[in-house]
C-alpha cells in the first residue's frame, strides 16, 4: 500500500513538472555582412537596412527568436551547410545551395549590372557576357556572390575567368576602377546608387547596357538545424506581409535612393 502511494506521488510530481516547467524557445542564429543599403549599422550603431528591416518583420510575424552574427558571405554559406548558422537572407537560389538549405518563397527581386567609368560605356564592346572571354577587359566581381546561370556556366571557361578579378566587396571594386586597374565591375544597382550617394561620387560611373542577371531573392534555412515547420512559418509570414503591403513599403522606401 505504501509503495503504491509513493509511486502515485512520483507520477503526480512528474506530470506536474511537465505542466509547469517552461520550454525554452529555439533561438535562430542569422548571419549578416556589411552590404549597404541592405545590411549595415546606422549612425546610432543600430543594425538596419532593407533586408534587416524585412527579416525583422518576418521573424516577428513568425514568432521566431533570432540573434544576428556578422560574418563574410562565403563563410556564411559554409556555416549554413554545416548548421553552425541557421538562417541567411538576401540569397539567390542555386541547385548546389538547395542540397543543404531550404529556400523560402521569394521576398524581393535583385538585378546585377555592369558599371564602368562615366562616358566610356559605348567604347566597351560587349553584347553578351560570353564576349568577355575574347577581349582584354578585366571585370571585377565580389567573391562568393551569385551572378546568374550564364555567369556560373562561364566560370568553367578559363579564357572567361582570365578576364574576371575577384575581391571582397564593392568598395575594393570602386577603388580599382577609379585607379584604372579594372575596366568595370558587376554590382546590384541599388547598392551602387547607395554607395555613390554615401561617398558623393555622382557623375563618376555609368551602367553598361550588357544584360547580366535579374532574379528573385530568398531566405535560406540550414537543413542541419531547421525543419519544414520553420520553413512554413517563414513562408506564411512572407505571404502575410506581402498581402499587407508592408514588404513593398520597405522596398519602395529604399528604392527612392535611385
Amino acid at each position: 500500500m505504501i509503495f503504491s502511494k509513493v509511486k502515485k506521488l512520483i507520477n503526480y510530481i512528474g506530470i506536474s513538472l511537465c505542466i509547469v516547467l517552461p520550454v525554452k524557445s529555439q533561438e535562430f542564429t542569422v548571419g549578416w555582412e556589411l552590404w549597404y543599403p541592405y545590411q549595415f549599422h546606422n549612425s546610432k550603431n543600430e543594425l538596419t537596412g532593407v533586408d534587416i528591416e524585412i527579416f525583422n518583420l518576418i521573424a516577428k510575424k513568425a514568432n521566431m527568436t533570432i540573434s544576428y552574427v556578422e560574418l563574410p558571405w562565403q563563410r556564411h554559406l559554409m556555416y549554413i551547410k554545416s548548421g553552425v548558422i541557421d538562417i541567411a537572407f538576401g540569397a539567390s537560389y542555386t541547385e548546389e545551395r538547395a542540397q543543404t538549405a531550404y529556400f523560402s518563397i521569394p521576398y524581393r527581386k535583385e538585378s546585377v549590372n555592369l558599371f564602368v567609368k562615366k562616358g566610356i560605356a559605348k567604347s566597351i564592346k560587349l553584347e553578351k557576357l560570353s564576349d568577355l572571354a575574347n577581349t582584354e577587359y578585366l571585370i571585377g566581381v565580389e567573391n562568393g556572390y551569385y551572378y546568374g546561370k550564364e555567369y556560373l556556366q562561364l566560370t568553367n571557361n578559363p579564357k572567361f575567368m582570365a578576364r574576371i578579378h575577384g575581391v571582397l566587396d564593392i568598395e575594393q571594386n570602386v577603388k580599382m576602377l577609379m585607379k584604372g586597374h579594372i575596366d568595370g565591375f558587376l554590382a546590384d544597382p541599388i547598392t551602387m546608387q547607395a554607395f555613390i550617394k554615401k561617398y558623393q561620387l555622382e557623375d563618376q560611373f555609368e551602367q553598361h547596357p550588357l544584360p547580366i542577371y535579374q532574379s528573385d531573392i530568398y531566405i535560406m534555412l540550414s537543413k542541419e538545424s531547421c525543419n519544414d515547420n520553420d520553413l512554413n512559418k517563414i513562408n506564411n509570414a512572407i505571404l502575410a506581409l506581402k498581402e499587407s503591403g508592408k514588404l513593398s513599403e520597405i522596398i519602395k522606401k529604399n528604392n527612392a535612393i535611385r
